[in-house]
């Protein structure tokens, strides 16, 4: 998955932790994005998956639905995924509304949470050299 600049999905390898970074309003659009990433994360079946939230401003039942069917699909195949925050007012209400939250295991480092190492896109919007 090469990333355009505008594109709201990018993936990144970092050791043993694939990491899918969202930002800006996602919705029934982007699923396509979504797809592609998780299908990269199951290829590459590193031991967790990381996804950061952090940078969404919006989001619907379309996020949920990927939150939920990627944390089924982590659970069988015995790896672990992680929801990296600290979560934005949108993701938060989304999951708390739907009462989902607390299926999600969550790693904020504001709250003094490790969390997996993350490798950012570049500012340009390129991915990181080490993608699946």
């Amino acid at each position: 998955m090469h990333a355009a600049p505008d594109t709201k999905v990018h993936v990144t390898r970092h050791e043993d932790t694939f990491v899918i970074t969202v930002r800006g309003e996602v919705d029934h659009d982007d699923t396509e994005d979504f797809v592609e990433a998780w299908a990269a994360a199951d290829r590459a079946a590193l031991p967790t998956t990381a996804v950061d939230l952090s940078q969404i401003t919006f989001a619907d039942s379309m996020l949920l639905n990927a939150l939920l069917d990627a944390r089924r699909r982590h659970a069988d195949s015995g790896r672990e995924l992680v929801l990296l925050g600290p979560l934005p007012p949108p993701v938060s209400r989304l999951l708390t509304v739907s009462g989902t939250l607390e299926h999600f295991a969550v790693a904020d480092p504001g709250d003094g949470v490790a969390a997996p190492p993350v490798a950012r896109p570049d500012p340009d919007g390129r991915e990181d050299d080490h993608r699946e």
